[in-house]
C-alpha cells in the first residue's frame, strides 16, 4: 500500500507512478554502485541514504554492487570500507555484488553487439579517437576500422581477450551515430585492454567493460527497477537506453538527481586523495576529510547524518549546502545523546585555602540532563586544589566578567560557591595559582547559603584527574567553495587541526569508547579517537557547542 505523502521528492513520485501502473510487478530494487577506488564521502552518504531509503519506504531491497572494472585504481581496503561505511550508516544491502561477477555475461553482450553490426575494434589511439569525435558543433568522422567486417571484429575481439595486444593497442567501440548532438553517442568505448592484476579475477582477464557499458547491463542483469544516479550522468543515459534495446534485455531504467556540494568542503576523489598522498591531512579518515570514515572518526552519528540527508531533499538542480547545516544536526543529535564530562585544555590551578586538607568529596552529576532521568550519574571527585581553565580567571576583570577574578565569585560545577581572594605570578607574570575561599553551606542541590552569583564554571581536582591529548578540529578549507579556486590546496586552513598535549578530564573518561559522544561542559561536544591507545587517550572536537565559524567570518 502506498503511504499519502504531499512532500515526495521527484523520485518517489516517479516510483509511486511505477507502483500504481503495475511496472516491474510491482516491485522496488535499486542499487549503489560505487567503485572501490576510494573512500566513500558525504555526497556518497547521500546516494546511500536515497537508494536504501527509497526501498525501505516501499517495501523494496537494495544491492550493493561493487563497480569493480578498473583494476589499477581499485583495493579491497576500499571495499572493506565502503562496507563497513554503509552499514555504520544504519543500513544493510539485499546482495552483495560485483560487476566482475558479470564479466563473462558482459563480454557474451559485447559479441552479440559485433553480430548485429553494432560494434567493432579500433585500432586507433586515444588520441585519434577524440580527434575523429569531432566537436559539439562539427560532427565526427569514421576512423579507418569502422567498416571492418562481422568476422573480423570477432576474431579481433577474440584475441583481445586472449591477451595478445598490449594496453591501448586496440579498444572495442559502439557503432552508433558520428554526427549525434550527444557525444556519448558518437561510437562510444566498449572494452579496453588492461594487463593488471583484478583484486578479485586475478589475471583471468586483460580486457574490461568501460563504465558505461557495464553500468546499464549489471543493473539489467540484476533486474534493477530504478537506476538513480547524479547529474552528470544525464547525458550518457541515451547510450544506456540504447545499449539495454539492442541486446533486448530486461528494461532497467535510469533516473538522475542533483550530487551534494557543500561549502568549505571538496568532494573529488581524485582531490581527496591528493590530500592523502601529499600529506595534508594523515589519512582518508583524517577527522577533517569529509568521508563517512572521519566523520565516524571525528564523533559524527549516523543518525545526524540520515538527518541531515533527509533536509537537504532530493533535487534536479545543483546547488551548494551550507556545511553548518549539517554541523547544526550534529549538535541537535549529539545534545540529546551526549554524556557531560569536565575537562580543562588550558588550564591554571585554583586552591581552595579554606577547604580541609586531604580531604576528597564525591560529588555527584547527571550523565545527560537532557534526558528524563540522566540516564544515570557518575561520581566527580572534589578536593582543594583543582584545575580550572585559564579564561576563566582574569586580573582586571571588566564589569560584566561573571567569572573567577580578585574579590569575583562564582560556582565550581556540581559543588560549591568560591571566592577569589589571591593569586600567584611566575617570573614571566603569568598567573600560576588562583586562591579562593569556598561557602561550606553553598553546595549544589544542598545549598542553604542565600547566596546568588551569576557564572559557573567547570573544573577537575588535580589530584584525581587524567592527562589526555585534545585535537580541536576545524574546517579544512578558508573559502566556501574550494573546488573553484586555481589551487584548492592554496585554501586549506592553516588552523584546521589544533592539538593540546596535555589536557586533564574527570577519571570517569578513562572508559570513553570510540565513537560514543561526549559534551565537555562549555569546550564543545567530543569524542574518543579510534586512534587511542590505554596508555595515551586522545580526544577529538566532533564540533563546538554554537556556530562560531559565522561569527569569525562576518
Amino acid at each position: 500500500m502506498i503511504e499519502e505523502d504531499k512532500s515526495l521528492n521527484f523520485i518517489e513520485e516517479i516510483v509511486e507512478e511505477d507502483l500504481r501502473n503495475g511496472t516491474h510487478d510491482g516491485r522496488v530494487l535499486t542499487r549503489f554502485p560505487p567503485e572501490p577506488n576510494g573512500y566513500l564521502h558525504i555526497g556518497h552518504a547521500k546516494s546511500i541514504c536515497l537508494n536504501f531509503g527509497l526501498a525501505q519506504k516501499y517495501n523494496g531491497k537494495t544491492n550493493l554492487r561493487f563497480d569493480d572494472t578498473n583494476p589499477v585504481k581499485e583495493d579491497v581496503e576500499y571495499v572493506n570500507s565502503i562496507k563497513q561505511d554503509i552499514q555504520w550508516l544504519g543500513f544493510q544491502w539485499a546482495e552483495e555484488l560485483y560487476t566482475s561477477d558479470y564479466f563473462e555475461t558482459l563480454y557474451q553482450y559485447a559479441v552479440e553487439l559485433i553480430k548485429q553490426d553494432l560494434a567493432y575494434v579500433d585500432d586507433s589511439t586515444a588520441e585519434e579517437i577524440a580527434a575523429a569525435k569531432g566537436t559539439p558543433t562539427t560532427p565526427g568522422v569514421p576512423t579507418p576500422y569502422r567498416s571492418r567486417s562481422i568476422e573480423e571484429n570477432l576474431q579481433l575481439f577474440e584475441d583481445m581477450r586472449a591477451g595478445k595486444y598490449k594496453d591501448g593497442e586496440k579498444v572495442l567501440r559502439a557503432k552508433i551515430d558520428l554526427a549525434s548532438p550527444n557525444m556519448h553517442m558518437r561510437d562510444p568505448l566498449l572494452y579496453r585492454i588492461k594487463h593488471a592484476h583484478h583484486h578479485r579475477t586475478g589475471d583471468a582477464w586483460c580486457i574490461y567493460p568501460m563504465y558505461d557499458f557495464a553500468h546499464g547491463q549489471s543493473d539489467s542483469i540484476e533486474k534493477i527497477t530504478h537506476s538513480v544516479c547524479t547529474l552528470e550522468f544525464v547525458p550518457h543515459r541515451p547510450l544506456y537506453d540504447w545499449l539495454i534495446d539492442k541486446l533486448e534485455i530486461f528494461p532497467s531504467k535510469q533516473y538522475e538527481f542533483a550530487r551534494l556540494n557543500m561549502t568549505y568542503t571538496v568532494m573529488s576523489k581524485r582531490k581527496l586523495l591528493q590530500l592523502v598522498n601529499e600529506k595534508h591531512v594523515e589519512s582518508w579518515d583524517d577527522p577533517r576529510m569529509p568521508t563517512i570514515s572521519g566523520m565516524r572518526r571525528r564523533g559524527y552519528t549516523p543518525s545526524s547524518i540520515r538527518n541531515f540527508c533527509e533536509r537537504i531533499g532530493i533535487q534536479k538542480r545543483e546547488n551548494m549546502i551550507d556545511i553548518s547545516l549539517l554541523e547544526f544536526f550534529v549538535r541537535e543529535d549529539l545534545n540529546k545523546s551526549a554524556w557531560r564530562r569536565m575537562a580543562v585544555i588550558d588550564p591554571i590551578k585554583l586552591v581552595i585555602t579554606n577547604y580541609p586538607e586531604g580531604q576528597v568529596e564525591e560529588l555527584v552529576g547527571e550523565n545527560n540532563p537532557e534526558v528524563e532521568g540522566g540516564e544515570g550519574s557518575r561520581i566527580i571527585p572534589f578536593a582543594k586544589e583543582l584545575w580550572i581553565e585559564r579564561d576563566d580567571f582574569m586580573e582586571d576583570a571588566p564589569k560584566k566578567f561573571f567569572r573567577l577574578g580578585p574579590g569575583l565569585s562564582v560556582r565550581l560545577k556540581h559543588g560549591y560557591i568560591v571566592t577569589c581572594h589571591d593569586f600567584k605570578k611566575d617570573e614571566n607574570g603569568k598567573v600560576t595559582e588562583v586562591h579562593c575561599t569556598y561557602v561550606p553551606n553553598s553546595k549544589s542541590g544542598e545549598d542553604t547559603s542565600g547566596l546568588k552569583v551569576k557564572g559557573t564554571i567547570h573544573w577537575v581536582s588535580v589530584a584525581h584527574a587524567k592527562e589526555v591529548e585534545v585535537r580541536q578540529y576545524d574546517r579544512l578549507f578558508q573559502v566556501e567553495n574550494p573546488a573553484a579556486e586555481e589551487d584548492f590546496k592554496a585554501s586549506i586552513n592553516p588552523n584546521s587541526l589544533q592539538i593540546v598535549e596535555k589536557a586533564f578530564v574527570e577519571p570517569d573518561l578513562l572508559n570513553a569508547e570510540p565513537g560514543k559522544g561526549y559534551q565537555f561542559i562549555r569546550l564543545g561536544y567530543f569524542t574518543l579517537d579510534s586512534k587511542s591507545t590505554p596508555d595515551h587517550l586522545v580526544f577529538n572536537r566532533t564540533v563546538t557547542l554554537k556556530d562560531s565559524w559565522a561569527k569569525v567570518n562576518k
